[in-house]
């Protein structure tokens, strides 16, 4: 059977839907950077409805507050590409879906964009679930290198966010 997508991602995303399956939790994801690429990749998985629940591509600063709630004063004060944001984000979509986990991502996938601080390949993730406090929301810089192209970064960036969507018993 050929994917949409490539092999590691799919593979990947195939772990995810089995392993939140057995666990019986629904997910959802809210992504800027990657554009709806995780979403891509768990529904190229057959029966992933009984597990994905929704996805928010939140790639504009109103969306990301329109649709998960993120505050403008959080975005003018730290940015977009930025920890508070990605939390925020992760917070929001869990409670707009009111799934079990959540994960958000946010970056810059050039080639242009990036700055001193925040450089193109600049990438935050966010974790959240249900019923854990707020304090034990995940979140995580990465910078996956200036040199790379705007799929690679992106291709990275759709990898780690299906780590975090794995069950931290099955890491």
């Amino acid at each position: 059977m050929k994917n949409l997508l490539p092999r590691e991602l799919v593979e990947l995303a195939a772990v995810v839907i089995e392993k939140n399956r057995a666990a019986g939790r629904q997910i959802t994801v809210a992504e800027s950077c990657t554009g709806g690429l995780v979403a891509a990749a768990l529904t190229e998985i057959p029966g992933s409805s009984d597990v994905f629940d929704c996805g928010f591509v939140t790639y504009s600063n109103g969306a990301k507050q329109e649709m998960v709630g993120v505050s403008g004063d959080l975005l003018e004060t730290f940015g977009a590409v930025s920890i508070a944001v990605a939390w925020e984000m992760a917070q929001g979509a869990l409670e707009a879906s009111g799934c079990d986990v959540a994960v958000a991502i946010t970056g810059v996938a050039g080639p242009g964009g990036g700055t001193d601080k925040k450089p193109v390949g600049t990438v935050v993730f966010a974790k959240a679930e249900k019923g854990k406090s707020v304090d034990d929301v995940v979140a995580d810089r990465k910078n996956f290198g200036e040199d790379k192209s705007r799929a690679d970064i992106r291709y990275q960036a759709v990898l780690v966010a299906l780590e975090l969507l794995l069950p931290e018993d099955s890491e």
